[in-house]
């Protein structure tokens, strides 16, 4: 790709624009179930952002970022979590959409409203959304059913960004929802 290309996509990406690039950040915190309750573990993580477009669905027009992530627990070589998807935007309906697949074989389709200048945005998926959804394997849906997705995305005027992720499990012998969640604060390594 050109780089005039390159910046004629980047021009379409509305509030995704700035997330264009490498990112990386060692300042993960992910809460997960364990055997005796919740874990923290503290990770360091590498996103790779690039821009794609336009996607035509007849009328629609949609841009977006490939991605793929990365995370580690701090001091290990071993990853614990990665993700492949892409990040779309549809300037018309006004609408960030996110589709990704982890190893553990869940897919997650979640959409939020966001306007083109916006630094900061939601997304989210529920079970058994046809439009927003979550899909499990077999094992994971009866041991860990995904019932909700959620992800909260700003972009800080120093450059960096950050997110916060609550997966919202239902695991047998619980009464209420464990939520499983990520943050971390990344910054730019390069375009």
């Amino acid at each position: 790709m050109s780089q005039s290309e390159h910046s004629e996509i980047i021009d379409k990406l509305g509030p995704l624009a700035a997330l264009a690039g490498v990112w990386e950040g060692n300042q993960g915190i992910d809460i997960s179930p364990g055997k005796d309750g919740a874990v923290e573990t503290a990770y360091r993580e590498r996103l790779v952002f690039e821009p794609m477009g336009p996607v035509n669905n007849g009328v629609q027009e949609l841009y977006g970022l490939r991605y793929s992530t990365t995370a580690w627990p701090l001091e290990c070589d071993d990853p614990f979590h990665e993700e492949l998807g892409y990040w779309m935007w549809d300037a018309y309906a006004k609408q960030v959409m996110r589709c990704f697949m982890v190893p553990r074989v869940v897919t997650v389709n979640a959409i939020g409203g966001a306007e083109a200048d916006d630094k900061a945005f939601s997304l989210s998926a529920n079970a058994g959304s046809e439009i927003a959804g979550i899909l499990s394997n077999p094992f994971l849906d009866k041991a860990f059913k995904t019932v909700r997705y959620e992800l909260d995305i700003e972009i800080h005027k120093d450059g960096s960004f950050s997110y916060f992720e609550d997966t919202q499990l239902q695991i047998p012998g619980l009464d209420e929802l464990f939520h499983h969640t990520d943050k971390n604060r990344l910054t730019k390594v390069s375009d």
